[in-house]
């Protein structure tokens, strides 16, 4: 609040009328305050400038918190869709996206090309015509029979930091996932980096993945491959 940077410190007369070698000064302290002030809102600005993505980038639809909703800021968007689609190996490669809209949003918009299903709760991404599946993780295995197994590359960003909902999600990673050697990609918090090594045999990787909210729990991605220099290798 700009008030309280600016107390009743000024020094001069108090009448109405100030002569010009009176005009009123501020304190050092008010001085100090309002230079933290200015330097905090400089920042925050560069900040801000600094997150805004290019203007290549995809429009994303508005994040929804009451369903635990946080996409993924610019680079880390782009550093995964180029992950996954190095990892697309012909035309016939299909990609599965549990969870994770704003992935599907990049992957389409640097390759529209791309085959990739989109599995989310939200039904705001039914503009997205069959490349989107109704998904609620309470029901893992609720899906099209066409889905089971039809995947080369799956990533899945749990909704919740929790043992179930991650128990559930491994469920309908390995529904999805084609049986021999598939690609799989997990996002989720650092907390969970024993059960996704229990559940689904992935190891943690040196890249971090961001959110544009900020988020205050520390997140990590997870493979069951090692993607070694594209970003950052296996970090055990």
């Amino acid at each position: 609040m700009e008030q309280d940077l600016l107390p009743q410190t000024v020094s001069g007369h108090q009448n109405d009328a100030v002569d010009d070698d009176d005009a009123p000064t501020l304190s050092l302290q008010a001085l100090q305050a309002l230079k933290e002030f200015l330097t905090e809102q400089s920042h925050s600005l560069n900040d801000t400038a600094a997150e805004t993505p290019p203007a290549s980038a995809p429009a994303l639809i508005s994040e929804d918190w009451r369903m635990s909703q946080f996409w993924y800021d610019h680079h880390t968007a782009q550093t995964l869709a180029q992950e996954v689609l190095t990892l697309c190996k012909s035309d016939s490669t299909r990609v599965a996206c549990v969870a994770c809209p704003s992935l599907y949003a990049y992957l389409k918009n640097i390759d529209s090309n791309v085959s990739v299903q989109l599995l989310e709760y939200d039904t705001r991404f039914e503009q997205y015509g069959s490349d989107f599946t109704f998904y609620d993780y309470n029901q893992p295995e609720d899906l099209p029979l066409e889905l089971k197994n039809g995947f080369d590359i799956v990533v899945a960003d749990p909704p919740y930091l929790s043992q179930e909902c991650l128990e559930k999600v491994a469920k309908t990673v390995s529904f999805l996932a084609r049986s021999e050697k598939p690609y799989l990609l997990l996002l989720t918090g650092e907390v969970q980096k024993e059960r996704a090594a229990e559940l689904m045999g992935l190891h943690p990787c040196g890249f971090r993945p961001c959110h544009s909210s900020k988020l205050g729990n520390e997140f990590r991605l997870f493979t069951s491959y090692d993607p070694e220099a594209r970003i950052g290798g296996w970090d055990n």
